[in-house]
C-alpha cells in the first residue's frame, strides 16, 4: 500500500510501505523520480553519429555543423519520454529556399527510410528505439550564431539562436524542477512545447530562492493555475518571436486546467 498524502504540505509523507518501514518526504520522493529518469547522454551521440553520413550526403559542402540541441544540451531530458534533438546547421551560401531545404530533409530521410514526420521546425524520424527530431536551420552570416528556421505551420521562417536557448535554461538553474513539470506533462498527455514549458517554470520561479525541490515544483504549478494562461513569453533570442504564440488560448487553457486539477490531489497523481 502506498501513501500519498495531498500537496498542502509539501514537507508531508508520501510514500510508506504497508509495514511503514520506508517513509519518504516529498522531496525525497521527487528525486527518486528524477533518478530513475536520468538519461545516458550518450545516447544523443551515437544517434549523431549513425545520422551523419545521411546528412553530409544531404547538405553537401553546405553543412556547417550538426550538433545535440534541445534537452539533451540543456539537461531537461527525462528517460521515459523525451525527443533526441538535432540541430543542423547550414552556411549562409545555401541556395535553397527555407522551405525547399525543409522538405528535401523530409524526402531524403524517406528515401533512406526512416519514416519521417513532419513537424512544426522540425522532421521526426526514428533510429533505432529512438525518436529524434530533426531542425534545420540556414546560418544567417558567418559571423554569428543566429539562424532562420522554416515553420512549416505558418508556412513562414523566424530568425532564432539554439545555443542561447540552451545558455538561457541551464543558466536559470531549474532543471530538477523542469524535469518533474515536463514528466508530468507526458503523463497526463498534454500539449505543451519543450521550450514554453522551460520557460514558464523559469518565470514561475523568477526571484525565488534555491528552496526546496517540491516546494517549487508547487509554485510551478500554482503560476500555470493563476497566470500562464495570460503571459507573454519572448525568444531570448529574438525579441520579435513570441514562444506563447506557439498555443492557443484554448491550449493553453488546457494546461491551466490540467494544473488546477492536479493541486487537489496527491504527489503521487502528479508524477509516478
Amino acid at each position: 500500500m502506498t501513501i500519498y498524502p495531498p500537496f498542502r504540505d509539501p514537507t508531508l509523507l508520501v510514500a510508506m510501505q504497508a509495514n511503514g518501514s520506508l517513509l519518504m518526504n516529498a522531496d525525497q520522493y521527487l528525486f527518486t523520480i528524477l533518478r530513475r529518469e536520468t538519461v545516458d547522454t550518450s545516447v544523443a551521440q551515437a544517434v549523431l553519429n549513425t545520422l551523419r553520413p545521411i546528412i553530409m550526403s544531404w547538405a553537401n559542402q553546405y553543412l556547417a555543423g550538426i550538433a545535440p540541441s534541445g534537452s539533451f544540451a540543456k539537461g531537461t531530458a527525462i528517460k521515459s519520454g523525451t525527443d533526441i534533438d538535432l540541430f543542423i546547421s547550414l552556411k549562409p551560401e545555401t541556395g535553397e529556399t527555407l522551405r525547399e531545404i525543409y522538405h528535401s530533409l523530409r524526402r531524403r530521410m524517406q528515401d533512406v527510410g526512416l519514416s519521417p514526420n513532419v513537424q512544426n521546425v522540425s522532421i521526426n524520424v526514428r533510429v533505432g528505439s529512438h525518436s529524434v527530431d530533426l531542425v534545420p536551420g540556414k546560418r544567417q552570416n558567418n559571423l554569428s550564431t543566429d539562424h532562420s528556421l522554416y515553420r512549416r505551420r505558418q508556412d513562414t521562417w523566424a530568425q532564432t539562436n539554439v545555443l542561447k536557448h540552451i545558455q538561457y535554461v541551464r543558466n536559470a538553474n531549474r532543471l530538477q524542477e523542469t524535469r518533474i513539470i515536463k514528466l508530468w506533462r507526458n503523463q497526463k498527455g498534454l500539449d505543451f512545447p519543450s521550450f514554453y514549458l522551460e520557460m514558464a517554470v523559469i518565470a514561475a520561479l523568477s526571484g525565488t530562492r534555491s528552496g526546496n525541490l517540491s516546494g517549487n515544483v508547487l509554485r510551478v504549478l500554482e503560476y500555470l493555475r493563476d497566470t500562464f494562461v495570460n503571459a507573454r513569453f519572448v525568444d531570448p533570442a529574438n525579441t520579435n518571436n513570441f514562444i506563447s504564440d506557439d498555443l492557443n488560448m484554448a491550449e493553453r487553457a488546457a494546461i491551466q486546467r490540467a494544473a488546477t486539477a492536479i493541486l487537489g490531489r496527491t504527489w503521487g497523481d502528479l508524477v509516478s
